[in-house]
């Protein structure tokens, strides 16, 4: 075969990979219906199962109802700001789990210090809670739990190494926040946290730790999965 025959036909082979794809059912099932549905599912975990939304229909003081509202709506937040550095630890690097870390926890940490410091203004106490050593290990966190997950599965994507990163990593950030919580936070905070571990051992261990063991098993499946598709990483540091 001539190598100018095949000189030619790499190209298009080349050519043909940069073509855009046909627009079809699927572009609108991802580009619009599954945004959509996320839309929907956060409007109503937001307003109809947070305890401190408008109806809170599993309850808004406490019980069973109050405990699985708040795994699935303030749990479920946590999750999403550790997890997306976890995953990008475990299927890219330590350096890009860190440095996401940086931007989810620092969201989240802005966004959670602002809205307690203004619900305690509006119940007449004043507290800065942009200076809660507590609130500001959740963006420590965000960053301890990406950097560590990728530092220990080192760009493996052998499970069993992604799920022994993932799981410890997501532990241990919890075991800091939760001795931040009892020994460093704001005084209405940290009496809450001591009171929750005075009470029910159980439901302190159960809301504790349950979303963090979650946590650590999803998101090395979710990166396992993503290895199948070539989304592993890229370089080892």
């Amino acid at each position: 075969m001539p190598k100018r025959y095949c000189y030619i036909k790499v190209i298009s082979k080349k050519v043909k990979t940069l073509e855009t794809e046909r627009f079809n059912l699927s572009t609108i099932l991802y580009g619009f219906i599954v945004p959509m549905i996320l839309v929907l599912l956060i409007f109503v975990l937001a307003v109809y199962v947070n305890p401190t939304g408008a109806y809170h229909v599993l309850g808004s003081d406490e019980g069973l109802g109050v405990t699985i509202a708040v795994i699935l709506t303030q749990g479920f937040t946590q999750m999403i700001v550790l997890g997306i550095p976890l995953v990008l630890g475990l299927v890219w690097n330590k350096w890009a789990g860190g440095a996401a870390g940086v931007i989810m926890g620092g969201a989240y940490y802005l966004a959670v210090a602002g809205n307690s410091s203004i619900m305690y203004v509006m119940y007449g106490m004043e507290y800065n809670f942009f200076g809660d050593m507590a609130m500001l290990f959740y963006l420590v966190n965000a960053i301890i739990i990406g950097y560590m997950a990728g530092a220990l599965s080192g760009g493996s994507t052998n499970f069993k190494r992604m799920l022994g990163a993932g799981l410890t990593a997501s532990l241990t950030t919890t075991l800091i926040q939760l001795f931040m919580n009892n020994q460093y936070a704001l005084e209405p905070s940290r009496q809450m946290s001591i009171d929750m571990w005075n009470g029910d051992l159980g439901y302190a261990l159960f809301i504790s730790f349950v979303p963090s063991i979650a946590l650590g098993v999803i998101v090395p499946i979710l990166a396992k999965v993503m290895s199948w598709y070539g989304l592993t990483a890229r370089k080892q540091y």
